[in-house]
């Protein structure tokens, strides 16, 4: 994922930027209400991690201002505030979802890792294409009945492309949600990931096709869909 990480309290802030980094994701952290409006209107996100209690611009006003453009980015709400302890409330104002801090690092990646998955209509942890499982969850994949393992980018390589079956995913989309911002890495990167998948799920009845000049498009094997 590609997370919009928006906390001013330096070491939460830190905390969770190095257990989402370690976990294989893509993590933009800002300290400032203002700055987080201004990157969230110019740069594309998979979800927000957002604190309501900022300098500049508090993360209701954010919330209302992304809501107010229409976008469609899922928000998850990290609050500590008595007063906001109403999860309706919260969703009445457009987030996706809350956690009351303090709050354990683990739970908060899996309420990201689902709101990620929403907009695909994803409604359980297992994804299926052809005779490939996988367990978003906990991390599991096989073939057949057989398990196979995965590297962490692999891993979530293949999350990526299952979320958009028979759809191409952009190169440029697949190299943000992959690599970190300060990572030096060029789209050769990209291939030997992809190349790796392909090696691992040889014999299965998913294909991962190249779209060239465009980026990767995943589907069963004689088919679009699943």
């Amino acid at each position: 994922m590609r997370i919009l990480l928006v906390e001013d309290n330096e070491d939460l802030g830190e905390a969770i930027e190095r257990r989402l980094r370690d976990a294989g994701h893509s993590v933009e952290w800002l300290r400032n209400g203002d700055d987080a409006i201004e990157v969230a209107a110019s740069e594309t996100f998979d979800v927000v991690a957002l604190d309501l209690t900022l300098p500049g611009r508090d993360g209701i006003s954010i919330l209302g201002e992304l809501r107010g453009r229409k976008s469609e980015t899922p928000v998850l709400v990290m609050t500590a505030r008595a007063e906001i302890d109403d999860k309706v409330s919260l969703l009445d104002l457009g987030a996706d979802d809350y956690l009351v801090k303090p709050f354990d690092l683990r739970e908060l990646e899996a309420r990201l890792r689902v709101l990620m998955r929403r907009p695909a209509g994803q409604v359980t942890s297992l994804a299926t294409v052809g005779d490939v499982t996988v367990d978003l969850a906990n991390g599991f994949v096989s073939v057949g009945g057989r398990k196979v393992e995965l590297g962490r980018r692999e891993f979530r390589l293949l999350e990526i492309l299952l979320a958009r079956v028979g759809q191409v995913v952009a190169k440029e989309r697949l190299m943000a949600q992959l690599f970190n911002f300060d990572e030096d890495v060029s789209v050769n990167a990209l291939e030997l990931q992809v190349s790796r998948l392909r090696r691992k799920l040889e014999g299965s009845r998913l294909e991962i096709e190249t779209v060239r000049g465009v980026g990767y498009l995943a589907r069963a094997a004689g088919g679009d869909g699943k």
